[in-house]
């Protein structure tokens, strides 16, 4: 059985969603940030237009921004962004 979290869209990440944040059961599988951007992705067609690129994907772990490799164990609230851009 997988554990449920809250993830958080920003963005055009959200524009493209649909959504600004859901709840969803991750597969036991997912462990990782990067995993759960693939994940993610598989979820339909506006999920695989919003991460088509997820190697620019940012992701955020309990408001802490992450490595691909950082691990979902007892994360409770997931946040993906577009690449930041300064100005």
């Amino acid at each position: 059985m997988g554990r449920v979290v809250s993830v958080r869209y920003f963005a055009w990440v959200r524009e493209r969603i649909g959504k600004a944040e859901e709840t969803v059961e991750v597969p036991d599988e997912v462990t990782t940030a990067r995993d759960l951007v693939f994940w993610l992705k598989g979820r339909g067609e506006e999920y695989d237009y919003a991460l088509e690129k997820p190697e620019v994907i940012r992701v955020a772990f309990d408001q802490m921004h992450v490595e691909p490799e950082a691990g979902l164990e007892g994360v409770r609230e997931i946040a993906l962004f577009p690449p930041m851009t300064g100005g």
